[in-house]
C-alpha cells in the first residue's frame, strides 16, 4: 500500500513538473513566433520599397537624395542583426518614406499614378501589421517573463536555463508628442 502511495505521489510530481516545463516552452515559442512575424512584415515592407522608388523616379527626377536615403535605410533594415536593431532601422525608414509620400503633393501626376497609390496603400497596411506584431511580441514577452519569474516555474526555468527576453523599445525621438502650432 505504501509503495502505491509513493508511486502516485511521484507520478503527480512528474506530471506537474512536465506541465510547468511545457508551459514555459509554450510561452517562449509564442514570443519567438511573434518575433518572426515582425521579421516577415519588415521583409514584406522592404520588398515593396524598390517598386516605390522606381515609380517615384519617373516623376521626381530631381529628388534623388530622398530616394537614395530610402534605399539606404531599407538596406539597414535588411542587414540589421537583432530584432531591436531591425525595429530601430525600420523606424528611420518610416520617416524617410513619409518624405517620399510628401513628394506626391509636389508632383500631381505622381499622386494620380495608380501604381504609386497602390504602393502607398500596401506600405500603410504593412506598417499597421508591423505595429500589431510589435505589440503582440511585447505582450507575449511580458507573459513569458512573468512565467519564468513566478513560483514554482522560476525553479524549473532556472534549472533549464530559460532566460528573460527583452521588450522592443520605442526610440526616444518617437516618445515625444509632436509639437502643434496654431
Amino acid at each position: 500500500m505504501t509503495t502505491i502511495i509513493i508511486v502516485v505521489i511521484v507520478a503527480v510530481i512528474v506530471i506537474a513538473y512536465a506541465g510547468l516545463y511545457n508551459g514555459l516552452v509554450k510561452f517562449r515559442n509564442r514570443a519567438r513566433e511573434f518575433s518572426s512575424q515582425i521579421d516577415v512584415q519588415l521583409k514584406r515592407r522592404t520588398d515593396l520599397i524598390p517598386n516605390l522608388v522606381e515609380t517615384v523616379k519617373g516623376y521626381a527626377t530631381h529628388e534623388k537624395e530622398t530616394l537614395s536615403k530610402v534605399v539606404e535605410l531599407r538596406n539597414n533594415v535588411t542587414n540589421a542583426d537583432s530584432l531591436q536593431d531591425k525595429v530601430d532601422a525600420d523606424t528611420a525608414l518610416t520617416g524617410a518614406l513619409r518624405q517620399v509620400f510628401a513628394l506626391a503633393e509636389n508632383y500631381p501626376d505622381l499622386k494620380a499614378n495608380q501604381e504609386f497609390s497602390k504602393l502607398m496603400e500596401e506600405l500603410s497596411n504593412t506598417e499597421n501589421k508591423v505595429a500589431y506584431a510589435r505589440q503582440a511580441y511585447n505582450s507575449q514577452v511580458q507573459s513569458y517573463d512573468t512565467a519564468i519569474q513566478t513560483f514554482p516555474r522560476n525553479i524549473i526555468a532556472k534549472i533549464h536555463g530559460f532566460k528573460e527576453m527583452d521588450f522592443l523599445q520605442i526610440p526616444e525621438a518617437e516618445k515625444e508628442a509632436p509639437k502643434v502650432k496654431f
